[in-house]
């Protein structure tokens, strides 16, 4: 299987319960593994309205190239076959709403403050940023979601040991515990996943993702 392939299989698809209700995000891969068992069924926005299909009828669509441009979307290709992932699919059976809890790490943190240092406000690359103790440790400052923020290195050099009143800075906000997983915030904002707000928009859902 080509690189390519391996990496689509690892792109985020949304899984709705029955009842039309997001309830988790997968890979690719285990979402085709869940069609392949028969237990979940596509659901394409198509025309402003939303299809279902099985693994044969997605994959006979998939045939259609001008139904899913390249730019919009990712293809597994194998020798034989090729066949575009789906970004949503539901399950046929299970109907509850499982309660699950943000993972608290670093990938979270980061998305939740969308990638900007909390001190000065700038976007930056994922490796150019560090995570900071608004309390330091050295002060009691514990590992919580309420104490720590991404931060820039320079902000951080800044600050050092200090609470930010005493370096002379501001956070630009509080840091929160998120309800809900902040990845799917920033996922939606890809032009690819723009299906995904029809279920996950905070207007109309409260499930908690993960």
């Amino acid at each position: 299987m080509s690189a390519e392939a391996i990496s689509a299989l690892d792109s985020s698809v949304l899984v709705l319960n029955k009842l039309y209700l997001p309830i988790h995000v997968v890979s690719a891969r285990r979402a085709f593994s869940l069609l392949c068992r028969e237990v979940a069924e596509v659901i394409h926005l198509a025309d402003d309205r939303f299809e279902a299909h099985t693994l044969e009828s997605w994959c006979q669509l998939s045939a259609l190239r001008e139904q899913f441009p390249e730019d919009e979307h990712d293809y597994v290709r194998a020798v034989n076959f090729e066949v575009v992932v789906p970004r949503i699919i539901r399950l046929l059976i299970y109907d509850r709403l499982p309660q699950r809890a943000v993972k608290f790490n670093r990938r979270n943190i980061y998305a939740r403050d969308e990638g900007r240092c909390q001190y000065c406000g700038a976007r930056f690359a994922t490796p150019e940023l560090t995570l900071d103790h608004v309390v330091p440790r050295s002060r009691g400052g514990a590992s919580t979601w309420e104490n720590l923020v991404c931060c820039c290195v320079r902000c951080n050099m800044r600050k050092g040991g200090r609470v930010p009143e005493e370096a002379g800075m501001k956070l630009v906000r509080r840091p929160y515990k998120p309800k809900r997983s902040p990845l799917i915030r920033v996922t939606i904002r890809d032009r690819r996943y723009r299906s995904w707000r029809h279920f996950v928009d905070d207007a109309y859902w409260s499930v908690e993702l993960t």
